[in-house]
């Protein structure tokens, strides 16, 4: 599993790297501040993953406020077939400091 910093994403935007960002944080959560992305609560993942990408290569990268629930769906990920998701280490709470 690897993890990507606030300052390698925030790179990655700047340079509109094409990018698949999964926020799953709760809904409130999510529209009070979001990066854009998918949004998929946590709880609904399992349910929804025809919302990602078919091809299980594809690089995700995985937030949530402090990177707990990311890192679980990391997890969740992985088992699921996925070979390329990283997880926002310190969450969106670090990427808003940047």
């Amino acid at each position: 599993m690897t993890d990507i910093s606030a300052e390698q994403l925030k790179e990655k935007i700047d340079k509109s790297e094409s990018l698949i960002i999964l926020d799953v944080r709760e809904k409130i959560e999510y529209y009070t501040y979001n990066i854009g992305g998918i949004h998929i609560p946590l709880g609904q993942l399992t349910h929804q993953l025809e919302k990602l990408p078919e091809d299980l290569h594809t690089e995700i990268i995985v937030v949530c406020q402090k990177g707990i629930r990311s890192r679980t769906a990391q997890t969740l990920l992985i088992q699921e077939g996925y070979t390329n998701i990283r997880n926002l280490r310190g969450g969106l709470s670090a990427f808003h400091r940047i």
